[in-house]
């Protein structure tokens, strides 16, 4: 009893809400399997968990945003950037009378958040929705208020499609939004839209389908309007050419006619080195452990595991970590 008290480790990590649903269940399944072992996550956002992580008050961090070359030199510890599942964001929207699902172009999204497009009885919207009646209704657009990796991807692909996104707000888990009111977290958001006819908004897949909120298609590289769907995110992977040493890499407008646009990796943000080497030796275990037990978990909840290449990589830069 002594022993496996002296070799408990609480292990407190925070960060990214997009992957919250899963890391919950692998770290509630991995203290199972390793009793003196817990897990404490805190879905604060990416931003936090950048931010935590790098301050070195938490052992390990999540984003859906890979750390820039200033945070990483910045940190106080060496972070490495460790990908774990992929996931996608998608469109909401309230339309009272439009059961359809909707079509949405990105440079379209772009300007709605750019306060170019005001209005549903835009011409644009029904060009890439023939048939459908639009109410000449005003458009709320809503955006997280806080730090988001789901910003992030969500910007990161409006930067690709609209020259005029990329060269104004740019992508960053958070910007300064041009136009619309902010919500928090995915659940604030999801309020805001659902209670308010006519507004716009984005979630992770993950969410909209737990919370059964209607998204939108999205056009994508190949001209394709897509849902998405965890063989849309899966495809948008396999069209990397090569993955970055240091795992950070954008896959958002992807090409192929089955890539879903908004689509991205999720990492953890783990210290290259321990102060308490049990801990370092704990961390990396369930890393292991995530390779091999948690991965096929990634589907049911509508994620898509690591493509074999890349965890084959990550397993070989797991062992670095001490």
């Amino acid at each position: 009893m002594t022993a496996c008290v002296a070799g408990a480790q609480n292990i407190n990590a925070a960060g990214a809400t997009f992957p919250e649903p899963i890391y919950t269940k692998w770290f509630a399944e991995y203290a199972q399997a390793h009793p003196s072992v817990h897990i404490n996550y805190q879905p604060i956002g990416s931003g936090g968990g950048i931010r935590q992580v790098s301050d070195g008050t938490i052992d390990f961090g999540a984003s859906d945003g890979p750390m820039t070359d200033q945070q990483l030199s910045e940190a106080k510890v060496k972070v490495m950037h460790i990908p774990t599942v992929l996931g996608a964001v998608v469109p909401i929207y309230n339309l009272p009378g439009i059961s359809n699902d909707l079509n949405f172009s990105g440079d379209v999204i772009a300007d709605i958040y750019l306060g170019k497009i005001t209005k549903w009885s835009d011409p644009r919207f029904a060009k890439d929705n023939p048939g459908v009646k639009f109410p000449d209704k005003p458009i709320l657009p809503v955006y997280r208020s806080d730090g988001s990796g789901t910003t992030f991807i969500f910007t990161d692909f409006l930067s690709k499609v609209s020259p005029a996104w990329k060269a104004g707000p740019g992508n960053g888990t958070a910007i300064k939004w041009p136009a619309g009111v902010g919500g928090a977290k995915s659940e604030g958001v999801a309020a805001t839209v659902r209670g308010t006819p006519g507004a716009f908004g984005y979630v992770e897949l993950v969410f909209a389908t737990q919370n059964k909120i209607q998204y939108g298609a999205v056009r994508n590289e190949a001209g394709k309007f897509l849902k998405a769907t965890t063989d849309g995110v899966t495809q948008a992977a396999a069209s990397m050419k090569a993955m970055p040493a240091d795992f950070r890499v954008s896959i958002v407008d992807a090409p192929g006619a089955g890539s879903y646009p908004i689509s991205s990796f999720t990492w953890l943000l783990i210290p290259t080195h321990f102060i308490d080497p049990a801990k370092g030796k704990a961390v990396a275990d369930f890393l292991k452990w995530m390779l091999t037990n948690g991965e096929p978990e990634a589907a049911p909840l509508g994620y898509a595991p690591l493509p074999k290449a890349v965890a084959d990589k990550v397993a070989l830069a797991i062992k670095t970590v001490q």
